[in-house]
């Protein structure tokens, strides 16, 4: 088995090109059930969560192949609304299917889904949604039967702006009788992103990125070519990078609009940030500055996907900095390997106390999830001496190649054998 080996110490300089969104592409994936007929994704990132959602549409009948970074899939062949349940466990956002295979079939079985382990997540705001959309609903044995003789829109009010229930509500509302208004619904840009590719399919959504998004329901989808955008996370991810190890980087091919809570931070750290239509240049020398606190909050807060990444950063910083974290309550389990490096970081129920140390130094650390794992990287970088990340799986969940992308940056990075 692999590891991420680095020897920390390298500034990051040069440029890079941003794959698409992980966050995007998986409920577009999704959304190729609704279609019937032929879907061109281009810009798809050949990451582990993509080749775990292909699996599940080969696996219902669909017909999946690559033409490049272009993923062609025709779901004309869909042939069960059963998604296998170790498939569903693998993935959380795989949950989303429950939609589009409500709207397509009438009829959904699933188990609740798995992923990162970073707190609860449950799904009843998918569920009580869908009970009032003329779905009836049975737990029996783990798993979950949705039924319908055909879905009817309504008007549902999300407690909490939950980007799945989003979606999940958005994927069955596309074929449905009437119209559906989403009130209280999640604005992040993969709502966006959805929606657009929905819509150049023949759907008919007003409102994405506002908390009030409406779906009027259409007789059918059609064959439709889309390009993702580039991922706001991953670029998040390399701008922290650079922040925390010093250096001058251009992202290409992303857009800063999609990470301005981020952006705010780094330059309240000490970067210096200039933005283009499709690129962000951001330079860094010195240790970073404290922040006196940083709390997550959907869109278009501060990324709960990239508080670990950033307390990494904070690690080394000049002071002491708190991040509140409001989203999932597991994201700090992350913290047990981060001190590993010899950082001083204290927990307090949802609070974390960041007190920034001049020197890091390198620790072998073990990835249990995604961002926590791209954060372990970061204080690798960022630390004297040799680390070993163990488990990268976890890390190749939403990154293509994220040794191949700091390596030609500058940085001594690479996959390794574990023995």
């Amino acid at each position: 088995m692999a590891i991420i080996q680095i020897v920390g110490g390298n500034e990051l300089n040069g440029e890079v090109n941003i794959q698409g969104s992980k966050n995007a592409v998986l409920p577009i994936l999704a959304a190729t059930v609704l279609v019937n007929g032929i879907t061109k994704l281009n810009h798809c990132p050949k990451i582990l969560d993509v080749y775990h959602m292909i699996n599940i549409l080969e696996t219902i009948g669909c017909l999946v192949e690559w033409e490049g970074s272009t993923l062609i899939v025709d779901t004309t062949t869909l042939n069960t609304s059963t998604v296998p349940e170790d498939l569903v466990k693998k993935m959380r956002s795989s949950i989303i299917l429950m939609g589009a295979l409500l709207g397509r079939r009438k009829s959904a079985i699933v188990t609740y889904p798995g992923g990162c382990s970073i707190g609860a997540r449950p799904i009843d705001f998918h569920l009580h949604a869908f009970a009032k959309m003329n779905i009836s609903l049975k737990e029996e044995d783990g798993l979950i039967y949705c039924n319908t003789e055909g879905v009817i829109g309504t008007d549902i009010f999300l407690e909490f702006p939950s980007v799945g229930a989003t979606e999940n509500v958005i994927l069955a509302a596309i074929l449905a009788k009437g119209k559906t208004v989403i009130y209280n619904a999640a604005k992040e840009p993969e709502i966006i992103e959805l929606c657009n590719f929905l819509n150049a399919a023949g759907a008919d959504i007003v409102g994405a990125g506002s908390d009030k998004v409406e779906i009027h329901g259409v007789e059918n989808l059609h064959d439709v070519e889309y390009t993702t955008a580039s991922d706001r996370i991953v670029a998040g991810t390399y701008l922290a990078a650079v922040a925390g190890v010093g250096g001058e980087v251009i992202l290409r091919g992303i857009n800063s609009s999609c990470l301005e809570g981020v952006i705010l931070v780094l330059r309240e750290i000490g970067s210096h940030i200039i933005c283009g239509e499709d690129y962000i240049q951001i330079s860094s020398h010195g240790r970073p500055k404290p922040i006196p606190i940083i709390r997550t909050m959907p869109f278009p807060g501060f990324p709960t996907d990239m508080q670990s990444q950033m307390m990494s950063v904070l690690m080394k910083s000049t002071g002491t900095s708190k991040i509140v974290e409001d989203i999932f309550e597991g994201r700090f389990q992350n913290v047990k390997e981060q001190i590993k490096f010899g950082a001083d970081i204290q927990i307090n129920g949802r609070e974390a106390t960041i007190r920034g140390c001049s020197q890091l130094q390198g620790a072998d650390v073990y990835a249990s999830e995604l961002r926590g794992g791209a954060a372990l990287i970061i204080a690798g970088l960022m630390a004297e001496g040799k680390t070993n990340v163990h488990n990268p799986i976890h890390i190749q969940r939403g990154y293509e190649d994220i040794c191949r992308d700091l390596g030609n940056l500058g940085a001594e990075i690479s996959y390794i054998s574990e023995d």
